[in-house]
């Protein structure tokens, strides 16, 4: 599955108000879908870069040996889910999915993007 084909996929879980896949070395997006004025994608995958950096981080300074699978944030009205990419090495990308809060089911959601990471192609 290409990034296009992925972010459509994504765009499919209850509840997306908008999605990209990002690279977490550099800030930039390789894709994105949905946002819209009150969601700027652009400004989201810098802004949850340094989310991502922050945590990696504080897992080194805590020497914890792990993967980071997703990241959490629950807002009022919406959830943020930020969730790494296995690129077997490739470098640090995430997926990062905007969820209005009263249509998604979070766990749902989560299972969706794990197996939309399985099939997509980087």
């Amino acid at each position: 599955m290409d990034i296009e084909t992925a972010l459509k996929s994504t765009m499919e879980i209850d509840g997306a108000v908008g999605a990209a896949i990002v690279d977490a070395e550099s800030g930039m997006m390789l894709g994105s879908m949905g946002g819209g004025r009150h969601l700027d994608l652009e400004v989201a995958a810098a802004g949850n870069t340094e989310v991502v950096r922050a945590k990696l981080r504080a897992m080194a300074m805590l020497d914890i040996q792990d993967d980071i699978e997703d990241v959490l944030i629950t807002l009022g009205r919406q959830y943020h889910v930020i969730r790494l990419l296995d690129t077997k090495g490739a470098g640090t990308l995430f997926v990062y999915l905007a969820l209005d809060r009263a249509r998604a089911n979070l766990a749902m959601a989560r299972h969706q993007l794990r197996q939309i990471e399985r099939v997509l192609s980087l």
